[in-house]
């Protein structure tokens, strides 16, 4: 299917000559002659420029009139409105998702293709050796395998689903060229050559699901910086690092506000759960925290054996970013507001997921609607999918509406096994490695062949040396006399216990969230949605809110999983799943908010163990005292409230470390008076056009890397956000702490004193010397780059599918969280990846606006025609009921059988 043709090598000649120019001959000095370069110039600007954009049309797909697509039971119909997002309309389920298929490949294909290959470990055939290791790693995880496997067990149902998206893939695809589905196949034929597209199955969709759960895997990064700062650092310095959750002055999400303990039930006062339904907070075993559990989190003092970790962990940095940076910063913003505090007097659900930018946006807008909502046609949603997944996401039905954050439970361990011999030892008997061998294919080279090893616990992914073996058997009291101890034959290797590495339901959930239409279906659905673990919102048009905890959780044995834990000892092991009726809920809680920021579910104690790398609440404080606010104000919220809290860029770290630096003595230091005089007179917000924001988050930077960074361990770097703001904030209260003593500084004072005037001088050398000229929002530049070739190094190209760079307000640890890392500079890394807010009272008074735009088309009308709203913070109509859909359609297609 879709082969290549002559067309297409002839346009990748033609290019190619253009990025591949011969060499010049001297220019003569003459008139003549250099009238006729000029004219040969403008003769090739004239042809590359009709070259090019008969190339860039060519696979523009066709949004009005007819199209015939076979195998449909009856006619379909795609309207599209004014930011060319479809609404599907069909009579069939299978119609309906056969027309999803067939839209996301018009719009979307080569991301569609992209993200197959990323997670069947097949870029090498792309791109050439230079993605090798990163197919290598992806095919250790398996993640195609399982996808298979959860594909075999899906109900029929389900099934037919997916293999109707499928077959509409697979319609619009047939007797297209490559060049014809998308502009990226022709200048992949630069490199690699012609490209034959493959016919598009359910798996493909399915394995999706892995690399969404690889992007949200929650804390295995901390566990290596945990794991490494414990081989340099003593127990004090670690914990100064990791801080506990400061649960007295920040919400959880149970408990709502600072200091409060959750209720046993969570309802309204006198008001119960449907019937059938638990009480909302529901209690389970704690997780172990003895003696025995730091034993097995026990890491060898040699430094020397924390270099396999940190090359696991640049392996895993590595791995294209399909739906964000892995950080402890990394989250979204949800929240849901009962009718007795709205305007309308109906819920209001608001959600932002905080996901890396990507070319075009990881999310796609559609509607599904059957034209007669039956059992055997259950669908009338409308919100944001995945191209190459059927259904919605995230979205709103005509009962429910439901948003997602990250749950953060701890679901991957890496496990330090010992092998002997070719076997795995383990307390109740040895095993011997598994391995299988594997063909990756390489375009333009010879395929490889691959082993894969792998263990009861998991893959193997990271070998580790014999320092590591001897500090091991020391830290954990082995009898280096004893021949099983160490002889030559043993040697110690990685295993990664995830849990997406299972075969899982999640496949399924999605249909299921989409049809509920009350809480009690709706929390079925949820207990499908095991990978990746979320916290699910909800609110319904009768009024009620609620929120679940999901996914498939360990039952930790005597490892807490803060660091590797040891595979030769059983009772370190998971010990099985919590059970989805322990999971933490709650239905309509008195005060009428729930509110989630990737902060705790609970305060320990208070429900089961989830995990123990929880974002640190600023986000979640911020957003939960602008509810509370308005409602001690007695004003009712509106959507537009929604949007505004939606773009609070207050820094959560002002109000610590703006005091304590107008207190320190300028003593006649001209660059220290004027950041002081700019700081008492910046408002505390991140604010693009703000001075203040970007000397403030020059400082902050300043500070991280001369008090914290130059005492850390080699790979290891503070990245800012909530964590560090919250380490920084600790000390500001210690100011004899040893971390604020270098070099000729002793004490806070004059660590302060040091880190202004070097963060005044790098604002000088970052923005000029005029301080009147300087915006936080030129540091903190956004640019939306492709995922496949927007990062190739060659220019041209790289203009062909990146886009900005746009100066955007919010930071790291803002409710408008255009994150950054402060280990590597001030531009943005991760975003609010779409922002809605849901009007249950009025499904057409809702909103919506994605970070791109919905064509993945380069040079499309639709490819980036929301970006300049998003980036404003101001959403667009979001059209549902039948009429307001007809109204706003600028295009109807309607695709024939």
């Amino acid at each position: 299917m879709a082969a290549p043709d002559a067309q297409d090598e002839k346009e990748s000649s033609a290019l190619l000559k253009v990025f591949r120019p011969s060499g010049g001959s001297h220019l003569a000095v003459s008139t003549r002659v250099l009238v006729r370069v000029l004219a040969g110039i403008l003769v090739l600007a004239l042809l590359l420029t009709v070259i090019g954009v008969f190339l860039v049309r060519r696979s523009f797909p066709t949004t009005d009139g007819e199209i015939s697509l076979p195998g449909l039971d009856a006619a379909v119909t795609v309207q599209r409105d004014e930011s060319g997002v479809p609404t599907i309309e069909a009579e069939t389920a299978h119609d309906l998702f056969a027309a999803q298929g067939f839209v996301h490949a018009q719009d979307r294909f080569w991301e569609m293709d992209f993200r197959r290959h990323v997670t069947s470990g097949r870029l090498s055939e792309l791109f050439g050796s230079s993605q090798f290791g990163t197919d290598t790693f992806i095919r250790t995880l398996g993640w195609r395998e399982v996808a298979e496997e959860e594909v075999k067990r899906l109900d029929q149902t389900t099934r037919a689903y997916y293999e109707a998206y499928a077959d509409g893939v697979n319609a619009y695809l047939k007797d297209k060229s490559p060049s014809q589905v998308s502009l990226e196949y022709t200048v992949l034929g630069l490199q690699s050559g012609a490209t034959t597209i493959e016919k598009w199955t359910p798996a493909d969709s399915v394995a999706w699901l892995k690399a969404m759960a690889w992007d949200l895997r929650s804390n295995l990064g901390d566990e290596i910086d945990r794991t490494v700062l414990t081989s340099a650092l003593d127990q004090q310095q670690v914990e100064d690092l990791f801080p506990d959750y400061p649960y007295a002055t920040r919400p959880t999400i149970l408990g709502g506000v600072a200091g409060h303990t959750a209720a046993k039930n969570g309802s309204r006062r006198g008001e119960a759960p449907p019937t059938g339904e638990k009480p909302s907070v529901d209690s389970g075993e704690a997780g172990t925290d003895d003696e025995e559990a730091q034993a097995g989190g026990t890491i060898p003092d040699d430094p020397a054996s924390t270099d396999d970790l940190l090359d696991l962990r640049s392996t895993v940095a590595s791995l294209p970013q399909l739906l964000g940076m892995n950080s402890d910063d990394i989250g979204s913003n949800s929240w849901v507001i009962s009718g007795e505090h709205t305007k309308s007097g109906s819920p209001l659900l608001a959600n932002d997921p905080h996901l890396a930018p990507a070319m075009p946006s990881v999310w796609y807008q559609v509607g599904l609607r059957c034209k007669k909502v039956t059992e055997d046609c259950p669908f009338d949603v409308s919100g944001f999918s995945f191209s190459g997944l059927p259904g919605v996401v995230i979205g709103h039905n005509q009962s429910i509406a439901w948003g997602l954050t990250n749950l953060g439970a701890d679901v991957t361990d890496l496990v330090v096994e010992k092998i002997r011999d070719g076997r795995v030892v383990h307390d109740n008997g040895d095993e011997p490695v598994r391995v299988r061998k594997e063909t990756v294919k390489i375009a333009n080279e010879d395929p490889r062949e691959i082993t894969i090893r792998s263990t009861r616990n998991g893959p193997l992914v990271s070998k580790l040396d014999s320092s590591y073996r001897r500090a091991l058997d020391a830290s954990t009291g082995a009898d280096a006399t004893n021949p099983k101890s160490g002889p030559d034959d043993e040697h110690y290797g990685l295993a990664l216990d995830w849990t997406a590495l299972r075969p899982g339901t999640t496949a399924s959930a999605v249909f299921e969230i989409n049809k509920a239409t009350n809480w009690k279906e709706f929390r079925h659905a949820a207990s499908l949605f095991d990978v990746p673990s979320q916290n699910l919102i909800y609110a319904d048009v009768a009024g009620n809110i609620g929120y679940q905890a999901p996914g498939m959780i360990p039952r930790r044995g005597t490892a807490d999983g803060t660091v590797p834990r040891r595979g030769w000892k059983s009772d370190e092991d998971w010990q099985g799943w919590v059970d989805f009726e322990d999971l933490p809920s709650l239905y309509n809680p008195e005060r009428g908010w729930i509110v989630t920021a990737n902060n705790p579910v609970a305060a320990p104690g208070e429900t089961v163990e989830l995990g123990r790398d929880v974002d640190y609440g600023d986000r979640a404080r911020r957003i939960t005292k602008r509810i509370k606010d308005a409602v001690n104000e007695g004003r009712k919220l509106r959507p537009v409230d929604m949007s505004a809290i939606q773009g609070d860029d207050l820094n959560p770290f002002a109000s610590k470390l703006v005091p304590a630096v107008l207190k320190i003595d300028a003593d006649g230091d001209e660059d220290i008076a004027r950041a002081q005089k700019m700081l008492k007179e910046w408002s505390g917000k991140d604010a693009a056009n703000s001075a203040g924001a970007a000397y403030f988050n020059v400082l902050s930077t300043t500070l991280l890397d001369q008090v914290i960074a130059d005492k850390l361990p080699k790979g290891v770097s503070p990245s800012g956000g909530s964590r560090w703001y919250l380490v920084m904030s600790n000390l500001l209260e210690d100011p004899e702490s040893q971390w604020w003593s270098d070099k000729g500084v002793d004490g806070r004072d004059e660590a302060l004193r040091k880190a202004m005037k070097s963060a005044w001088s790098t604002t000088e050398d970052l923005l000029g010397s005029e301080p009147a000229t300087w915006r936080w929002g030129i540091l903190h530049r956004l640019t939306i780059r492709n995922a496949s070739l927007g990062e190739s190094g060659i220019v041209p190209i790289e203009k062909l599918f990146n886009r900005g760079p746009y100066e955007v307000s919010g930071g790291s640890g803002v409710v408008q969280a255009t994150g950054w890392d402060a280990s590597v500079g001030y531009e943005t890394n991760w975003v609010p990846s779409m922002r809605q807010t849901v009007d249950l009272s009025n499904f057409d008074a809702s909103n919506w606006i994605n970070l791109t735009g919905a064509s993945g088309h380069a040079f499309h009308p639709h490819y980036d025609d929301q970006t300049n709203d998003w980036a404003a913070n101001v959403n667009r109509p979001w059209p549902y009921s039948k009429q307001a859909v007809a109204a706003a359609a600028e295009d109807t297609l309607t695709l024939r059988p």
